[in-house]
């Protein structure tokens, strides 16, 4: 098995949108599953994620701001942003990570220091122009690769594949990136949602909606699925969040968010500007929840640990 992936495969759906603002369509995908964790654990609030035990596995997210024309000259380089993984899991105990702005070649060299049994999966953004016409973004520094988003496990991944979702027209895209994790017992899918206003053609927009709905979608076909990544938003809190209409029900009800508790969708902030748009979601028992500060990266990390599935066979994919 390779031990670095690409999927190769872009989403060529272009935006049927026809005004700003309007609702998620209905996921005929979505299938009725009941919360195992509908609770908060006391472990839950306000628990670090240390070691862990046997029947437990971390998962963390993390924008590691590692393209350094994206206003992230003054987070460090590799060498700073390996530490951080190291203490990510040496600390936390993270055998999965799902990562957003990481340089291809930086993700294949963070695999090799950390070990042989360390595996990676990439899936790089691409500008499109008016004419459909789509090119890689390169990091800025010689020999680092492309620009985009990743998969980092303590083992093997299967399976690995890019959800096809809305993008805009004219732009950045982004994207949702999925695979199995069979010594785990997990899946997991991975997501870097678009900014509002994000379409140069039509700024008015907004794609997040879609994107979250396909990502829980995907998501929906396998119980034993922990997905998370940078959605570009802040939770469905306040009477002011402008964009709270873009989360689907299912995000908090079907499935538990890492910092959820009881009815609050605040969460604490893993932005440096002190708010919450990094998200770790799952149907599995939660037993602890935490963010981790950093200096390599304006987002710092999100670490959810979850009781394994018991039942090797809850991984397979609904048809």
């Amino acid at each position: 098995m390779q031990r670095h992936m690409e999927t190769g495969r872009w989403s060529r759906r272009r935006s049927l949108r026809r005004r700003f603002g309007r609702t998620a369509a209905t996921l005929s995908l979505l299938t009725a599953v009941a919360c195992t964790s509908g609770q908060t654990p006391a472990s839950v609030t306000g628990a670090g994620a240390g070691a862990g035990t046997a029947d437990e596995v971390a998962v963390a997210t993390w924008n590691m701001c590692g393209v350094r024309q994206w206003s992230c000259e003054k987070t460090g380089g590799p060498k700073e942003k390996l530490q951080q993984l190291r203490d990510l899991i040496g600390d936390s105990g993270v055998q999965v990570l799902l990562l957003q702005e990481v340089c291809s070649e930086d993700l294949l060299s963070f695999a090799r220091s950390l070990g042989p049994q360390w595996h990676s999966a990439f899936e790089p953004y691409a500008e499109v122009d008016s004419a459909g016409r789509r090119t890689p973004v390169d990091c800025t520094g010689q020999g680092r690769g492309q620009a985009g988003y990743g998969l980092l496990a303590g083992s093997p991944l299967a399976d690995v594949e890019a959800i096809p979702t809305e993008q805009p027209t004219v732009g950045l895209h982004r994207g949702i990136l999925c695979a199995r994790v069979p010594a785990q017992r997990l899946r997991v899918c991975n997501a870097h949602l678009s900014l509002r206003e994000s379409d140069a053609q039509h700024p008015d927009w907004d794609f997040r909606d879609d994107q979250l709905s396909s990502l829980v979608a995907a998501a929906s076909t396998d119980a034993a699925t922990v997905f998370g990544g940078d959605f570009n938003s802040p939770p469905p809190e306040g009477d002011r969040n402008t964009s709270a209409w873009i989360w689907p029900s299912e995000t908090y009800d079907t499935y538990r968010e890492c910092d959820q508790k009881g009815d609050s969708r605040k969460g604490k902030a893993t932005h440096k500007d002190g708010t919450k748009i990094d998200y770790l979601f799952t149907q599995l028992p939660r037993t602890a929840c935490k963010v981790v500060d950093t200096k390599a990266s304006d987002h710092r990390p999100l670490v959810m640990r979850v009781s394994r599935p018991e039942n090797p066979a809850t991984i397979s994919t609904v048809g």
